[in-house]
């Protein structure tokens, strides 16, 4: 079975880090593209940032503080996030795509195994 597996959130001062982990089963990680999402309360979910054959996308808002990478040994998804602001404070999701253009990435209804969030929150 396909299961994806997000886990690292927790409660954080603004200006502090997180690392993000996603542990794929079921399928191998590079044959896939895989997107982080975050859902905050009363908002859509949008995309945060993704990774697939090397290439790496990120929304504006996250950009040159939230890094994606991977492991294909643990078979593992990581993100990265530094100087943290009380606007990243969310549900974040990690995500394995259909096959999708790279323009597309942002787009929830392409992908189509989900994990089962974990909490973020930015608060002093």
């Amino acid at each position: 079975d396909v299961q994806l597996q997000a886990s690292g959130g927790g409660l954080v001062q603004p200006g502090g880090s997180l690392r993000l982990s996603c542990a794929a089963s079921g399928f191998a990680l590079d044959d896939y593209g895989i997107g982080w999402f975050r859902q905050a309360p009363g908002k859509e979910r949008e995309g945060v940032s993704y990774i697939n054959v090397g290439r790496k996308f990120y929304a504006t808002s996250v950009k040159d503080r939230f890094t994606i990478s991977r492991d294909n040994a643990k078979n593992t998804v990581y993100l990265q996030m530094n100087s943290l602001k009380p606007e990243d404070t969310a549900v974040y999701y990690c995500a394995r795509a259909s096959r999708l253009p790279f323009s597309l990435w942002r787009t929830p209804p392409n992908y189509t195994y989900w994990g089962q969030g974990t909490q973020v929150t930015v608060s002093s």
